[in-house]
């Protein structure tokens, strides 16, 4: 790491033990989106005595890392020796209801307008500047993005639309529900932007999928089917990737909390094993 703006800002639960590092690194301007972007670096223990192509995490909304008990769990993990040493680069979030959607098309009340310039960001912006600054991989093999509810509907498109920089998507609570119609204009589920993307796109079949949705995500239960929407997309989107040739336990993952809420405190239960299956031996 040579970035002379990024600085330590957090210490280890576990004093007596190697522990991960938090960086705050605030050098990096935007041109598309117009705004400084704030990164929290999360370091493995042995970060600068590893190797210099580390696999790497890039996670949306991450100014959420404390409420997420990242570091918490991440310490954990290294010292069971469950995961292998990565990076992770926890993206804070700005406009993230214009910034955060799907690139190429806006919802139905124009949520999403600058999707397509954060994935700009993205692609032109942070990568080469994570590369740069860190010991990290180039490998789209050893890549992942991960997101939370509209984040994670970002980080599923990032994915599924740019294979060649990222391999595996990450997606806690993921807003599926993104839609060219409301629900009073004739709505049906072929609105459903996403799902309409996987159904026309092209499928690389080197990428892997983590999906996970909480029983109690929300109430809502538009065809009165008896399951909330938010299992209900998710669920559609998974039969979608299925019809492109994915396969359960091959390539998708899929994890329902019983009782989780659309919240961090659910997401950093399961965190652990959207860890493990995206860093682990297996993988």
């Amino acid at each position: 790491m040579n970035n002379p703006t990024a600085e330590p800002v957090s210490s280890s639960i576990f004093p007596s033990k190697p522990s991960v590092t938090v960086v705050r690194d605030t050098a990096l301007v935007s041109v598309p989106l117009n705004r400084p972007v704030t990164l929290d670096i999360i370091l493995p223990p042995d970060y600068n005595s590893g190797p210099d192509d580390l696999p790497v995490l890039y996670l949306n909304d991450g100014q959420d890392l404390p409420r997420l008990r990242l570091t918490e769990i991440l310490d954990s993990l290294y010292q069971q020796q469950a995961i292998p040493s990565f990076v992770l680069v926890a993206i804070h979030a700005g406009d993230r209801i214009q910034e955060y959607g799907t690139a190429v098309q806006a919802d139905y009340m124009q949520r999403g307008s600058k999707a397509g310039l954060y994935t700009n960001f993205i692609l032109t912006e942070l990568l080469p500047y994570i590369r740069k600054h860190y010991r990290i991989t180039t490998h789209p093999a050893r890549s992942v993005f991960a997101g939370f509810s509209l984040g994670g509907l970002s980080a599923f498109d990032l994915v599924w639309h740019h294979p060649e920089h990222f391999s595996k998507a990450g997606v806690f609570s993921g807003s599926f529900w993104w839609r060219k119609k409301g629900l009073d204009a004739g709505y049906t589920d072929a609105d459903r932007i996403m799902h309409e993307l996987v159904r026309k796109g092209k499928a690389d079949k080197r990428l892997k999928f983590w999906l996970q949705t909480g029983t109690l995500d929300e109430t809502d239960d538009r065809d009165n089917d008896g399951v909330i929407d938010s299992i209900d997309d998710t669920l559609d989107l998974i039969a979608e990737l299925e019809r492109k040739g994915y396969r359960w336990g091959r390539d998708i993952r899929y994890v329902e909390v019983m009782g989780g809420r659309h919240n961090p405190e659910t997401w950093s239960q399961v965190m652990p094993d959207f860890l493990r299956w995206a860093f682990g031996a297996a993988n």
